[in-house]
């Protein structure tokens, strides 16, 4: 026979059962279990092929294997604010708060002892999974049948609800709000939220970065059918695909990532590592759009299309995994990445793609990758000497040979545009070339002026996104265009 633990009184007499807190979802606006997983892969992809022979043997299983490898950093979490203030004062009225969980020990704890409002916890552990009709249970034979409160936020938590004294739900899942229906049930409101949840998604896709899908219209531009208006239509579809599918991987980045943007100053704020969007929806969409951009990229486009979308997916899953870290390999991944564009769009029109033109973008966008990780590493504030940085492979006394192989590598830009303009290929296809010289000052301007911005701290934005919205660099990419048109009709 259960027995029950007598309520505790408040200070002003009043019986107050113990407070039950979920913890998953409700005191955290993420999934322990979601982002241990992920911070597993993200020390070795490899444990993808062990996660199943460990959920053979049970879930209680597979966290506790996962438990003892990785350790997510509960100081950052994103805590449910609004839930924190209740409890402490909850605290202060004298109620005993117990955190239920089904998460592991060992990240229960973690977040018991960092919140410090509990006075005991029951999770997981090596064989327990402590969810649903479990989690009821052990909390019916600790308090008795209807003898304790219970906050949760999903479907998960209703066999709870249903054996405690009162349901308190949090969060928006339609599951739990139907519960509402209870006589017992009620809901801790909070604040509403300040971005509509499409504006959400909108920056957790990062729209703004479509931006970068730009390049996939240089081919036409240095092409003789440059005129040719029916090329839009495939570069406009290609542009689509190419964007649906960078979002893929910009979601799936910043669920690996998740950890490491919790310590930056500003990608904090992004909404997987704010936990504004769960980490098992994020997944959901970033394979569904990887699936409509390969849908769609196979039934309209040319094969050749398709295979460079697929390398450039492969390229950017294996930087986010793995390159991302390495020392100069991550930024010559990226120069790699945007150059991967100008020849996909190159491939949506089935035209070719110069020698020269790669060459500039190589060397062009290894110089924008540069300062990218300048100005990450400079903007990092009491960084020890001879420690890495944000985890990349970069200390803080790398930053002049940053900057000057960024500038380095812009100036060899400019030459081998030089040498472009001279070549067969520009003088066939422009009846004025020597008007495309212009291009040089032009780009040099843009080159100089962004790394210039960057040591004194005034760009923190992605440089080719500052490239595309700065005004003064939009006139002189505007320019350029109109040489380049201009040189052609004319």
């Amino acid at each position: 026979m259960d027995i029950a633990v007598k309520p505790q009184e408040s200070k002003d007499g009043e019986t107050l059962p113990p407070l039950c807190v979920d913890m998953d979802g409700t005191l955290l606006r993420t999934d322990m279990l979601h982002e241990a997983v992920f911070l597993l892969l993200r020390l070795d992809l490899l444990y993808i092929f062990y996660l199943p022979f460990w959920l053979l043997k049970g879930k209680a299983n597979l966290k506790a294997e996962i438990a003892r490898r990785v350790a997510p950093n509960v100081e950052n979490l994103p805590y449910n604010k609004t839930l924190l203030d209740w409890l402490l004062s909850e605290k202060v009225r004298g109620r005993k708060l117990v955190l239920a969980t089904a998460s592991h020990r060992d990240y229960a704890q973690a977040v018991a002892e960092r919140v410090g409002l509990f006075d005991s916890v029951e999770a997981s552990d090596d064989t327990t999974n402590l969810s649903d009709a479990k989690k009821a249970e052990r909390l019916v034979h600790l308090f008795g049948e209807n003898g304790f409160d219970y906050v949760g936020n999903s479907r998960a938590d209703i066999p709870v609800w249903d054996r405690a004294n009162r349901a308190i739900i949090v969060g928006n899942e339609v599951s739990a709000l139907n519960y509402l229906g209870n006589e017992h049930a009620e809901r801790l409101e909070e604040p509403t939220a300040q971005m509509p949840m499409w504006k959400v998604w909108l920056k957790a896709i990062r729209i703004h970065q479509w931006l970068k899908n730009l390049l996939l219209f240089v081919p036409v531009l240095l092409a003789a059918r440059h005129f040719d208006f029916s090329l839009l239509i495939p570069l406009g579809m290609a542009f689509f695909t190419f964007s649906l599918c960078a979002s893929s991987v910009y979601l799936l980045n910043d669920l690996i990532d998740i950890d490491v943007d919790r310590n930056h100053s500003s990608k904090r704020n992004r909404p997987i590592a704010a936990g504004k969007i769960p980490a098992s929806r994020a997944l959901i969409v970033s394979a569904i759009f990887l699936v409509a951009a390969f849908t769609l990229s196979l039934a309209l486009l040319p094969q050749f299309f398709t295979l460079i979308l697929a390398v450039y997916y492969s390229t950017t899953c294996v930087y986010s995994f793995y390159l991302k870290r390495k020392l100069l390999v991550d930024v010559l991944t990226l120069a790699g990445l945007f150059t991967i564009r100008v020849v996909a769009g190159s491939a949506a029109i089935q035209g070719g793609v110069s020698t020269w033109l790669l060459a500039f973008c190589l060397f062009f966008f290894l110089s924008l990758a540069l300062v990218k990780r300048f100005i990450e590493l400079n903007t990092q504030e009491g960084q020890e000497e001879g420690k890495k940085s944000g985890g990349r492979g970069y200390h803080p006394g790398d930053l002049e040979t940053l900057a000057q192989s960024g500038i380095a590598s812009g100036f060899a830009a400019i030459v081998v545009l030089a040498l472009f303009i001279e070549s067969p290929e520009v003088t066939t296809n422009f009846p004025r070339p020597e008007a495309i010289w212009l291009l040089l000052p032009l780009v040099l301007y843009l080159i100089l002026r962004i790394w210039i911005l960057a040591r004194r701290k005034q760009v923190q934005d992605d440089p080719v996104i500052f490239l595309m919205t700065d005004w003064r660099s939009q006139i002189m990419i505007g320019a350029g265009a109109t040489l380049l048109l201009g040189s052609q009709a004319f």
